[in-house]
Formats: C-alpha cells, structure tokens, sequence
C-alpha cells in the first residue's frame, strides 16, 4: 500500500521533465534546431488545460498553447525572427506552412504525450492546394470525430495558431485581418 501511495506521489507532485523537440526552418525545413522546454515553460502552459474544458475551450487553449510554445522555440533558435505568411524575405529563421505545420505537430504531441488533451487528438499533416501548397497540423476531437486544423503560418512567431474545422480550412478559411 505504501508504494502504490509512494507511486502516486511521484506521478502528481514531482515536477515533469524536459521536453527535447525537433523544429526546422528556413522554408522546406532547410534548417533544423533542438529546442528544449524547461520544466517551468511546460508548467506554464500546462495551466491553459487546468480545469473541465468543453472542446472549443480546449481548442482555444491548444491555440494559445502553441504560441507559447513558438515562443519558447524562438529563445532558442532564430524562428523568432518569422513574420508570419511568407513575408519574411531571406532572413534566418522565417518559417513557410510547410515548416510551420512540421513544428505545430511536434508542439502538439508534446502537449499529448503529457496528458493535456482531455478531448482531441494530434492526427497526421493535412495540405490544400494544388499548385500553391498550404500545409497546417491536424488534430480530431474525440466524442464527434471532426477534424480541426491547427494553423500558425499567419501570424508572426508566438502568436496563437488559428483553428479550423478541416473542411473549411480546405475551401480556403483563413483569419480575419
């Protein structure tokens, strides 16, 4: 009994590791960085999840959540020079949907694999388009099966993704100026 207390203990109350994630950059991830989250970056965003989200309460938190994410990533590497969309010219760090969709979904199985998602799931990249390709990471809520595009590209680095439902990312949605 002790040890199973013991175990409990371990799994509540000590303090979660670092997490080591891969990003690229530079469109068509030309360059790739290892990123650390700390301890305390992860626990910072950790308290966007805190509490009974419904799904577009979880949405909205995995949005912010990935912006603090990109903004940790651009401590320690030079996406935080990104502008967002392709406007960034031939500066170190701009970051293409290509890039940003790569990152996104790294961002967001993280966030899975530490349990704070109640009611989504990280799914494969998606990409509309044909001649111009737009790419987005992917994500599907659990009770309905609808799918959702998680989507950074548009904004500069540290801005929260924009969130869609896939069908209407696909037929050309996209943010509000």
């Amino acid at each position: 009994m002790r040890r199973i207390i013991f175990l409990l203990f371990l799994a509540y109350c000590v303090p979660a590791q670092a997490e080591e994630v891969k990003i690229c950059y530079n469109y068509g991830c030309a360059a790739n960085a290892t990123v650390t989250f700390n301890e305390q970056q992860l626990g910072n965003v950790a308290v966007l999840f805190r509490g009974h989200l419904n799904a577009a309460e979880e949405r909205e938190a995995i949005a912010q959540a990935v912006g603090m994410l990109a903004r940790y990533a651009g401590e320690q590497s030079p996406v935080f020079r990104d502008k967002g969309r392709d406007n960034d010219g031939s500066v170190d760090g701009r970051m293409d949907s290509a890039d940003h969709s790569i990152n996104t979904t790294a961002y967001l199985r993280v966030l899975e694999k530490r349990g704070l998602f109640k009611l989504h799931r990280v799914q494969s990249r998606v990409v509309r388009g044909a001649t111009k390709a737009h790419w987005a990471a992917r994500i599907t809520e659990i009770r309905t099966h609808q799918e959702f595009v998680v989507d950074s590209w548009f904004f500069e680095n540290g801005h929260p993704a924009v969130i869609f439902p896939l069908d209407e990312w696909l037929k050309g949605a996209k943010p509000d100026a």
